[in-house]
This record gives C-alpha cells, structure tokens and sequence, in this order.
C-alpha cells in the first residue's frame, strides 16, 4: 500500500477516534447536568444549604434563613439558627412547611412564603450534593446532603461563627483569667452582635448581672471576623470601637452559648455566656426592637495566621 494511502488511513482512523472522544465527553457532562427524580432529597437526613455558592437573585426568605433544611415524608424542616441546632426536631429543626414531589420537580408550602417550586439537579461528580433550580427568579441553590450521626456541627459553627453570636441578645462576661496584662477590655463586661450587615456590635460597661433593659452600650462599631490558615477550630475577632482604638482577640467556641476570647495584646482570657436566645422562627422579624430581619449573606473572610 503506498505511502500516501496508508496516512490518509491513520489520520482518518484518528479523527474517528477523537470525535467519539468528544461525543463521549459531552455526554458524560450531559448526564451530570440531567435533572434528578426529586425523590432523592429523601435520601438524606439533613440537607447543609451552602448559601455562598448560591447564584442568581436569591429571592426566597425562606432559602436565605435557612442553615439545613430536611425533606421527610411530605414534611419540610428548617435550622434557622446555630445555637441549640442539634436539638431542635433531634437535630432538623421546626417544621416550616410542606412538599410534594412531581417527577424531577419539588414543590414546597412554605407557612409564610407560600408556594414555590424547584427542579432538583444533580451536582457533576458529587454524589450527597444537589441543586435547586428557581426558575422564576433564576436562582440556584447548592445543597449538601448528610445523614445526622455524619452531620459536623462543629464546622457548622465556625463556618457561620457570625450567625452564632447573632444568636442571642447578649453575651455577658463571666469570667476572666488571671494571668495576662491590666488592659481597657477588663472593663468591658457586654456585648451584642446584631444582623446588620453581619459586622455591627455594642458593648457595655454596666455591672455583670445588670438587667438587660438597664444595660448602657456604651459604644457601638464594627466587627471582622477572619479564618486562621491551618485551623479550622479558631477565628480572630476584631472589635472596632472607633477608628483608631481596635481590640483583637483569637475566638474559640467553647459550647452553643460559651465563647472564649484571648485578648492577643495582653494575653487575658475572658468567657462570655450568651442570654437572651432569639429563635428566627420561619422568616419572622425577631421581638427585639432594635434587630432587624435577619437573613444569610455571602461572605468572604480574610485568612491570617495565627497570631499568638
């Protein structure tokens, strides 16, 4: 067979090759992207709702409140808060709602946000992950499916630390270590982190025990929260009281309602225990006068290294 022939008939041979490569390919990128039988949401016990992956107008109270969400015969259930989330409902919260499942469609009842509905998509590649297509707001929304004994509360709580100390009215000063340097925070014996913007705090000076409709916030500023590289366990809290005087501290959380604070500069411990639990029930306005509607918003923290 001549030279030229036998080319023609490797480069033909080839291009068969690639082509059913591509075909190949394209289906495999199809199939992950078909949409689910919306039974599967059943499969799981708690559904983790990753709000910072969510894209598109994001128009749903119901879908912003929530931290999990759960799917079990015709009931929908929702943690709207971080403290006490292992035991409302043993560990799925209040019911919220209903559902109904049609094929690759679920529709849900919410009490308060009526009815919506959602197509259920498989994540490419991940099998405990789906997502829930909006389509009349054009919102998608990831979801990571978990069974309760699997589900890490911990890691819920660093991830959301924001949301934690929103949890309460108040986180009152109980104890403070011996050692460590005399410093301006050892008077500081209040604090209270409200939902705006997820970055507004008080605090106060008013005598440990004071009531809380007679606490005086004595100031009122901002706050960061950041991750620290290689520890998944800590946060740095910085506390801004104006914009020159700061207070840093390394945060570990200690219970639902106990927080440690190492105050980095003098190296004084202090315990704050919360009071005052506010329980984000559906997508209600809390009582408190002064706290708005609270709802998740993406955040993107600053990763530091450990400072101490």
């Amino acid at each position: 067979m001549p030279m030229r022939v036998l080319k023609l008939s490797f480069l033909l041979l080839m291009s068969i090759v690639l082509f059913t490569s591509c075909v190949v390919n394209e289906y495999t990128e199809e199939y992950y992207e078909q949409p689910l039988q919306a039974n599967f949401v059943e499969n799981y016990d708690l559904w983790y709702v990753d709000y910072h992956a969510t894209i598109g107008s994001d128009q749903i109270p119901f879908m912003q409140l929530a931290f999990t969400l759960s799917f079990n015969n015709g009931n929908m259930y929702a943690n709207n808060n971080i403290s006490g989330i292992r035991l409302q409902g043993n560990g799925v919260g209040i019911q919220i709602g209903s559902y109904t499942l049609n094929r690759e469609k679920l529709f849900s009842d919410h009490e308060l946000d009526g009815f919506q509905d959602f197509e259920i998509i498989a994540v490419s590649g991940v099998e405990n992950e789906i997502e829930m297509y909006h389509a009349a707001t054009n919102t998608s929304y990831f979801l990571i499916g978990y069974d309760i004994e699997e589900f890490d509360y911990d890691k819920l709580f660093y991830e959301n630390i924001e949301y934690l100390l929103q949890d309460f009215e108040i986180w009152e000063k109980f104890e403070t270590s011996m050692a460590g340097r005399s410093n301006e925070f050892d008077n500081e014996n209040f604090l209270s982190f409200t939902s705006e913007n997820n970055n507004t705090f008080y605090s106060s000076k008013s005598m440990v025990g004071t009531n809380i409709d007679l606490i005086y916030w004595d100031y009122a500023g901002s706050y960061t929260v950041k991750d620290v590289i290689g520890y998944d366990d800590l946060k740095v809290l910085t506390l801004g009281y104006d914009s020159i005087n700061t207070e840093t501290f390394e945060l570990t959380v200690l219970s639902d309602s106990i927080v440690e604070l190492f105050h980095i500069s003098s190296e004084t411990v202090y315990r704050f225990k919360a009071a005052y639990f506010i329980q984000y029930l559906k997508d209600e306005k809390p009582k408190k006068k002064d706290k708005i509607e609270r709802k998740r918003r993406k955040i993107k923290r600053q990763k530091v290294y450990k400072i101490s």
